[in-house]
Formats: structure tokens, C-alpha cells, sequence
């Protein structure tokens, strides 16, 4: 078998055990929707709060399931999905989406985090690409012009991060904990971006593709630094870079997503501009490898200081990062990265007794306790699209 045959069989059968462990155990029957929270034992906490993220992830990764192999299964998550965030975090008064429900459904945190709303955006046209339910379309144009009208920034582009539920300014408009204080990130800019692109491929908006173009020159003038071709996080309003971490895993889903957005659009000169950033942060990217093949999460720069964490996500994004790079080029060594990056997934972060992928793993490939296997952050996106990409890809 040669390694491209086998790279695509085993992930085909990894997107099947991964849309299966969703399946059968994420699903609240008693308080609706799904779980806000499993740990490694997919042990459900059955009072956790429900994030908007993990539901929008969800709606997206089985919708795009559907359109991959018609299934009932996936149909009828996508279907839940899709009611319960109409039902339970869309905002009638002020518009938009609510960040966080309590277990029941009940509105727990209703600020409006534009990362937030990009993915709801995301999943819901996704689900119309699965169904062509008007609905979903519908809402889905109808987040985007809240986004524009709430969130744009007229005077120097971009997108401020969040607001409270009737859209006055809040001081603190971290995304996590872990987030600087910043009033743009680029996080939240690849998953606007991420989000319109997914909507003009249902809905080719004179509009919506003046805003993705601009969209790409902002990554291209600001978000990707010249000199290193790592991507910066944090700004103030006026693009005023901030500095903090390199975040391995940023670069390389940027690095090939970006390529994606800009062939959405069918811009000419921003897709040819794309794909060399999409080569250059590959490399770059590559900073973050490990001789195991697995990709570290993050470092800081100014204190020479690797955060030794290798997270699923990462490695997700990897796989479909360094394939990308390798169609481009030709270079084996692309293809090489993203095939051990998926050995090292096989071998420390799928969960193989018990489905699933881990948190991830610390320096001496012990598992990371105290992690969710799903939750408010952890959901099937990353990894059900990277199989889905590479399954696509290695036709």
C-alpha cells in the first residue's frame, strides 16, 4: 500500500469513528441539544453551560458529513443542531447569538463575540449547502449584515471583538482567558473570513465578496508578518501589533485556508498572493515540528520559551496544512510532514479505546488531564475536517 492510499483510507475510517462518537455521545435527551461537556471517560457532565461554538461546530461538521455521504444519522445531528440554535441562543430583541446557555437552554452569558458569530454564520451556511433549508440562508445573510453593522471598523478596517447583548462597548474583549485585551485579533479575523467565504459559495454577494477580498489584504498587509511569515494575534484598532506568542497551529490553518477564501472569492491576484503565503507559512509552521512529527502549540519569542503542549487541534490543521503545501510545490517534504504529523495523531492523540480525540499531550507524551473530550472548545470541527480535507484531496 503506498503511503497516499494508506493516508487516505485511514482517515476515511477515522471521519467515520469520529461523526460516530458524536453520535452516540454528545446528544442530550433529556435537556436538549448536546452535552456541554465530556471528560476522557465519556463521562457527560450533565449541568455544564452550552456553548454556541460547540453547537455551530457541530452543525457544520455533520452538515458537511451529509454532503460527503448521505446518512441519516448525520442529517438528523445537523437537524438538532440547527433547532436548538434557533431556539435556544438566537437573540430576538438585539439580534445576533448568545455566547452560552445553561444546561437547559436558558440564556447563562448573552455578550456577542464576533468569533462566535462567525461560526454560527458558518455552520448555517454550511447547513443550507447540505439541505437548501431557506431558513438557514436567511440567518445566515441576515449574521452577516449584524456583523457588518455591529462590528465593522468604517475608519481602519476589520473587525472590533465583542459586545454586550444590546451592542454597547465591554472593557474585556478576550475570546479566553489565555487571550490578550485587544480590540482586534486575527483569530477572530480567519473565522469571519472563513465564515463569508462559506456563505458566497451559497450566496455570490457583490457585497459579501468586496468584504472577503478586503478581508485578504488585511492578512496580507497585517496579519502575516513579512519578515517571518508567522502570523501576528493581537492589535489595537489601528493595526498596531501587539506582540505575544507564535501559534504553530494558527499558521499553518491560516496557511491554507487563506488559499481557499481567495479562491472562493475567485480573485485572480489574491489567490496567486495566497498561495505563496501559503507556502512560506508552511515553512514556517514547520518551526513547530517535533521529531515525533507532532506539532508543539505555541512559544513565546521574547522569552525564548516553548509552551510543550502538543494539542489535537494543531495537528488537525497540520495535516491539511502541509498537504496543501505539498500540491503546490511538489516537495516531498510537505507530504512527508503531514503524513508523520498523522502517525503521531495515530499513535498519542486519538483516543482509540474510547473514541475520539485527547486534549493533547505534554512534552513526555503523557496525556493532559483534566481536559475536556468535548466541550465548550473541544468539538469535531478540526479534526472532521481534516479528514474530510484529506479524503477530498487525495482523489
Amino acid at each position: 500500500m503506498n503511503v497516499l492510499h494508506q493516508y487516505k483510507t485511514e482517515v476515511e475510517q477515522e471521519l467515520d469513528n469520529i461523526l460516530a462518537y458524536w453520535i452516540n455521545h454528545s446528544i442530550d435527551q433529556e435537556k436538549g441539544g448536546f452535552y456541554g461537556k465530556i471528560d476522557n471517560n465519556n463521562i457527560a457532565d450533565i449541568d455544564a453551560p452550552k456553548g454556541l461554538v460547540l453547537n455551530a461546530r457541530i452543525l457544520w461538521t455533520f452538515s458537511a458529513a451529509m454532503q460527503m455521504e448521505p446518512n441519516e444519522q448525520y442529517a438528523a445531528v445537523a437537524e438538532r443542531a440547527f433547532a436548538y440554535i434557533l431556539q435556544h441562543f438566537y437573540d430576538k430583541e438585539f439580534g445576533g447569538v448568545y455566547w452560552q446557555v445553561d444546561a437547559y437552554g436558558e440564556p447563562l452569558n448573552t455578550r456577542k463575540q464576533i468569533y462566535a458569530l462567525a461560526f454560527c454564520l458558518y455552520g448555517l451556511s454550511e447547513y443550507y449547502a447540505a439541505t437548501k433549508n431557506s431558513t438557514a440562508l436567511h440567518l445566515s445573510i441576515e449574521l452577516f449584515n449584524v456583523i457588518e453593522q455591529h462590528s465593522y471598523d468604517a475608519q481602519y478596517g476589520g473587525y472590533f471583538e465583542a459586545f454586550a447583548r444590546d451592542w454597547k462597548p465591554l472593557y474585556d474583549l478576550r475570546l479566553s482567558a489565555k487571550d490578550a485585551n485587544e480590540k482586534k485579533t486575527m483569530n477572530t479575523h480567519l473565522h469571519i473570513i472563513e465564515a463569508y467565504s462559506n456563505l458566497y459559495k451559497a450566496w455570490p454577494d457583490v457585497q459579501l465578496k468586496g468584504k472577503i477580498i478586503a478581508l485578504l489584504e488585511i492578512f496580507d498587509k497585517y496579519m502575516i508578518d513579512a519578515a517571518s511569515s508567522h502570523l501576528n494575534l493581537f492589535f489595537d484598532e489601528q493595526w498596531t501589533v501587539k506582540p505575544d506568542v507564535i501559534s504553530y497551529g494558527h499558521d499553518i490553518e491560516a496557511a491554507w485556508l487563506l488559499q481557499e477564501c481567495a479562491e472562493i472569492a475567485g480573485d485572480e491576484k489574491w489567490i496567486s498572493v495566497m498561495k505563496k503565503h501559503a507556502v512560506k507559512t508552511a515553512i514556517a509552521a514547520a518551526d513547530g515540528l517535533d521529531t515525533d512529527g507532532g506539532l508543539w502549540y505555541e512559544c513565546e519569542p521574547a522569552h525564548h520559551r516553548l509552551i510543550k503542549e502538543k494539542h489535537w487541534w494543531p495537528q488537525a490543521e497540520a495535516m491539511v496544512g502541509f498537504l496543501n503545501a505539498w500540491q503546490l510545490t511538489g516537495d516531498a517534504t510537505f507530504l512527508q510532514q503531514s503524513f508523520n504529523n498523522w502517525l503521531f495523531t495515530k499513535q498519542y492523540i486519538i483516543d482509540h479505546g474510547k473514541g475520539e480525540w485527547f486534549w493533547g499531550i505534554d512534552e513526555n507524551h503523557q496525556i493532559m488531564q483534566g481536559q475536556d473530550k468535548a466541550g465548550f472548545w473541544k468539538c469535531p470541527y478540526h479534526n472532521a475536517r481534516a479528514c474530510m480535507e484529506i479524503v477530498k484531496r487525495l482523489v
